[in-house]
């Protein structure tokens, strides 16, 4: 008995399905090959930086957009959303009250005795770790050594070096017969107190900066001046520094920025987010501390914060025309 179903012939393809030429057959693979490699070429990268947008939207768009929006409402940490539109009344309220521009002076100017002496002394303790030291690996980690302490720990040592009555540097100041000072209670020498913490914290971090943008500077240079007969001093002065403008410029903003923004050093130094009995030491951070969290009123706190964002854009702007006009005179 014989099937009623034949084979087909070779090279006889069935009703209805063509058969694919040999040629079709060999570059199929190498096209989804191929295809594959143009997408994973175009869409890899993006898949990439996908993270840092992602993390960025959720952690810093999304609540600056929401902190800018509950600033035109009166909003209490009791019952968060619970809104109340009032407009630019919380910016309008920061204008007319004093413990805010306290604190905006406050932060000048600890920013001014922080930043200044934090920026020369880098500058100047750079200078010398890029001469060929004896040691000078140990020196450039031991500049770090600061800046990875914790700003709790630093701070609660600087507390005890401050003491009025059993500190060291008031023990130290008695043996040149200078009585005790008050540190924490006077305007002046609590600034002054918050101040050399910063400068302590972060004058080693910005002395490896100033270190790098030096051993970039070409010796073609010194050697120039040096055959011209600048000794180091000149040399410093006529060479080094024009070529660090724009990293000078860099750590200015930043430690600019970075004083604005200030909040640990404060608030530990005291134990205090008033800033000291007088707010002779709260800062624009504290300020927003307590109108946020402790006179529960989260609108007040939203425009503060909008606030310091503006001053830093201002900064950033200020920032960027004089980047403009140094790279015009070059």
């Amino acid at each position: 008995m014989t099937s009623s179903r034949t084979e087909p012939l070779p090279g006889v393809r069935e009703a209805g399905r063509p058969a694919p030429a040999d040629g079709d057959r060999e570059r199929s693979p190498e096209r989804r090959g191929r295809r594959r490699h143009r997408w994973d070429a175009r869409w890899s990268p993006y898949a990439f930086i996908a993270p840092f947008f992602v993390f960025f939207a959720a952690f810093g768009l999304f609540p600056l957009l929401y902190t800018g929006w509950a600033s035109l409402h009166k909003v209490s940490l009791h019952d968060p959303t619970h809104m109340e539109w009032v407009g630019m009344r919380n910016f309008s309220r920061l204008l007319e009250d004093d413990f805010f521009w306290n604190a905006l002076q406050n932060t000048f100017t600890i920013g001014v005795m922080s930043t200044v002496p934090q920026l020369l002394m880098a500058l100047g303790l750079a200078h010398l770790l890029n001469y060929k030291l004896r040691g000078s690996t140990f020196f450039r980690v031991a500049m770090l050594t600061p800046y990875a302490t914790s700003v709790a720990a630093a701070t609660l040592v600087f507390t005890m070096l401050y003491g009025r009555d059993y500190g060291m540097i008031n023990w130290g100041l008695g043996l040149v017969g200078i009585d005790n000072i008050d540190w924490e209670n006077g305007t002046w020498t609590s600034q002054l107190a918050v101040s050399s913490i910063v400068i302590w914290r972060w004058t080693g971090y910005n002395t490896l900066i100033y270190l790098a943008a030096m051993q970039a500077v070409p010796d073609d240079l010194y050697e120039s001046a040096a055959l011209d007969g600048a000794n180091r001093w000149q040399q410093f002065l006529h060479v080094t520094i024009p070529s660090l403008r724009p990293t000078i410029l860099f750590t200015v903003v930043v430690s600019t920025i970075g004083a604005t923004q200030l909040f640990g050093e404060p608030l530990l130094f005291g134990g205090s987010q008033t800033g000291g009995g007088s707010h002779q030491y709260q800062t624009l951070g504290l300020y927003l501390y307590e109108q946020g969290w402790f006179d529960f009123q989260l609108g007040r706190a939203s425009a503060i914060a909008w606030t310091m964002f503006l001053i830093l854009i201002v900064i950033g702007l200020v920032n960027w025309l004089i980047a403009r006009r140094l790279n015009k005179t070059h």
